[in-house]
C-alpha cells in the first residue's frame, strides 16, 4: 500500500506537473521550456528548474540543445508508440497477477477516490488532471505489486508515451474502464481484471 500522505519535495512536484503537461499535450512537442518563465510559474529560483529539466531530459520527455535551450521532445514514431503501449500493458498484466490476495479495503477505497477525481477532471475538461489521476491509478497498482523496482521500469515507459483521451467519449466511459479493473480485483477475478486492463490501455 502506498503512503499517500508522504511529503513530496518541491522539485518532484514541479517535475510531476511538467510531465503531466507534456503527456496530456498541453506542452506540445518542440515547445521551448524557458527557465525564467518556469521559475516564475512555480515560484522558485532557476536552480530547481534546471534540476527538473535535467531529470526530464534523462526521462526522455525533454531534449536539451547546446547554446539553444530545452524543448519538449518529439512524439514517438507510431511503431515505437505501439511497442511502448505493449510493454506497458505487459508490465501491468504482470502486476495484476502479482496482486492476488494482496489488496485490502484501504487499497480499494483509495483507488475509488482516484476514479472520482478522474471523473471530475474529465467533466471539467481538465485533461492535464485526468492524465495525472490516470497515472496515479495505474502507478498505485504497479507499486503495490512490485514496489520501487517495478515502478521505475513502468514509469520509464509511461513517461515517453502520449495519453489519448480523445478516444473516450465521456467521463462515464473513462470511469467505467477503471471501475471494471477494480471490480474484477475485488471479486478476485484476475482474468477479467487483465481483460479490463487491456481495454483501458490502448
Amino acid at each position: 500500500m502506498l503512503n499517500t500522505n508522504k511529503i513530496i519535495p518541491v522539485r518532484e512536484q514541479i517535475a510531476s506537473q511538467i510531465r503531466s503537461d507534456i503527456i496530456a499535450g498541453d506542452l506540445k512537442p518542440g515547445t521551448k521550456l524557458n527557465e525564467q518563465n518556469l521559475a516564475e510559474r512555480f515560484g522558485v529560483s532557476r536552480g530547481p528548474i534546471r534540476d527538473v529539466l535535467l531529470q526530464l531530459t534523462q526521462e526522455g520527455l525533454v531534449i536539451s540543445k547546446s547554446n539553444v535551450g530545452s524543448f519538449v521532445n518529439d512524439q514517438l514514431d507510431p511503431e515505437v508508440q505501439s511497442l511502448m503501449i505493449d510493454i506497458r500493458r505487459r508490465i501491468e498484466e504482470h502486476s495484476i497477477k502479482m496482486l492476488k490476495n494482496r489488496m485490502d479495503e484501504i487499497d480499494f477505497d483509495y483507488l475509488e477516490s482516484v476514479i472520482l477525481r478522474i471523473r471530475e477532471a474529465f467533466k471539467n475538461k481538465d485533461f492535464t488532471q485526468v492524465t495525472k489521476d490516470d497515472i496515479e491509478f495505474h502507478h498505485y497498482l504497479v507499486n503495490l505489486a512490485g514496489g520501487e523496482d517495478l515502478s521505475n521500469i513502468w514509469q520509464s515507459v509511461v513517461m515517453r508515451m502520449r495519453m489519448d483521451y480523445q478516444r473516450v467519449d465521456s467521463a462515464q466511459d473513462c470511469e467505467n474502464e477503471h471501475r471494471a479493473i477494480i471490480d474484477s480485483l475485488k471479486s478476485k477475478d484476475y482474468r477479467s481484471a487483465i481483460q479490463a486492463l487491456r481495454a483501458n490501455i490502448r
